[in-house]
Formats: structure tokens, C-alpha cells, sequence
């Protein structure tokens, strides 16, 4: 009927500034191509950095109507949005759930998102901080790295990178959040934002992955998040 499913590459933005490729600038090619007659609205999609479903449709009540059940289902305690991540780490438990407040915190001369472990009633209540909740699972593990099941309960910019570094377990190719988690003698631990190296560095991966991925260390840089949006529950 009205829906329309496409596979996003990572890196390409929803809604991007004027003259840059994005996936709302494609509609209207994308709709002359499959000779619709209405516009395409976007339902659900993931954020610039991850791949995965975008949902479409031609029909502006479709539209409301499914982010109306996206919110709703969330609220109601049921998980309708599902993702898988490669980690790099694999989780100490099988399965659990990540809860955590996140707000936005100027590191210099850019924001980024930090967790806030036991968020006050009164930043909660001010919106300054989100209470944020991802239920996992891993699916598999080898060589030092894990297939996670990630289904968030909340809805944050950067949820999912921010919730894996908890874990100790970044996702492979956040250049942005996995310095936050460092190494001693090979056991990892969390840094605080404060301490955590600046964010333009590129992902430390060690030698035994990065040859398993086929990658030298220039070429690291421009390894994508590997977070897809694997499923959505429809009504």
C-alpha cells in the first residue's frame, strides 16, 4: 500500500543542510522513479552514522499514525525498534539492560553526549537530562568481538554508541565515544568524558583486528558504525 522499506548506507543524514546529499533531498527522484503520486514522508530511519530500515510512506495519515504507535509502544514497555551492533569487546553478561540519564555537554568547542548515572529529580524534570534504557543480547562472540541484539526503550541522540561504551564493549568503528573506554594490561575500564582523549581520534583497534578486517591504520578512519537497524514491528 503506502509503505515503501529501503536499506540506508551508513553516513548518509535524514535532513541535511542545503546542497548536501541526504536521504529527504532523494524523495522526490525516488518518487518520479517508482511513478508515485503523493510525496514520501520518512516514519523511521536511523541516524546519519548507522545503516539499516528506513520506513516510507506515500500517505500523510500512514505517516502520523505509525510514529503515533512508535511512541505509544515504548511507553507501554514493548521494544518495537531493533538494531544489531559488532562490538569490539564482548559483554560480561549474556543479556541485561543498560539504564543510564544522558544529556549534552560542551567538551570545547563541541557537544557530545555523556551519561549521568544517577540522574536528580530536578534535571529530569527540567529536561536537561533524558532517562535513557536499551535492553541487549549477544548473539555471538569470537575473537575478542560480539554480535549484539540492541533494543532501545528511549529515543537519544547517540543512545546506542553511549550505552555500548558502559558496556565496556564500543561499537567497531565509533570513532567518537570509543575513546572513553581504556585498557590495562588488557582489561578495559571507563574514562570520564573529562578524561577521555578528544573525539577527533580514530578508533584504537589492535593489530590482530585490524589485520582480521584487512584494514592498516590509515584506512581505520574511514571504517563505518557498524549499528544497523535490523527490524520494526509494525500494528
Amino acid at each position: 500500500g503506502a509503505l515503501l522499506a529501503l536499506n540506508k548506507p551508513p553516513g548518509l543524514p535524514v535532513l541535511g543542510q542545503p546542497g548536501e546529499l541526504s536521504l529527504d533531498a532523494l524523495l522526490p527522484a525516488l518518487r518520479r522513479q517508482l511513478g508515485l503520486s503523493a510525496e514520501l514522508h520518512v516514519v523511521k530511519a536511523p541516524a546519519r552514522e548507522c545503516s539499516g530500515l528506513v520506513l516510507l510512506s506515500s500517505c500523510y495519515h500512514t505517516t502520523k499514525k505509525l510514529q503515533q504507535f512508535f511512541t505509544n509502544a515504548r511507553q507501554r514497555g514493548q521494544y518495537p525498534v531493533t538494531y544489531r551492533a559488532v562490538t569490539v569487546g564482548v559483554p560480561a553478561e549474556a543479556e541485561g539492560e543498560i539504564c543510564t540519564g544522558l544529556r549534552w555537554q560542551q567538551q570545547g568547542d563541541t557537544a557530545m553526549v555523556v551519561p549521568v548515572p544517577v540522574p536528580g529529580h530536578r534535571s529530569l524534570a527540567r529536561k536537561e537530562v533524558k532517562s535513557t534504557l536499551t535492553r541487549y543480547r549477544v548473539l555471538g562472540a569470537r575473537g575478542g568481538c560480539a554480535l549484539l541484539q540492541l533494543q532501545p526503550k528511549t529515543a537519544f541522540p547517540e543512545q546506542l554508541q553511549v550505552h555500548l561504551t558502559l558496556l565496556l564493549c564500543p561499537a567497531l568503528g565509533d570513532h567518537e565515544h570509543s575513546s572513553r573506554v581504556g585498557r590495562v594490561l588488557g582489561v578495559p575500564f571507563l574514562l570520564t568524558p573529562e578524561a577521555a582523549p578528544s573525539q577527533s581520534r580514530t578508533q584504537v583497534l589492535d593489530e590482530e583486528l585490524l589485520s582480521r578486517l584487512g584494514l592498516s591504520p590509515q584506512q581505520l578512519r574511514r571504517l563505518p558504525l557498524h549499528i544497523h537497524l535490523q527490524e520494526l514491528v509494525l500494528p
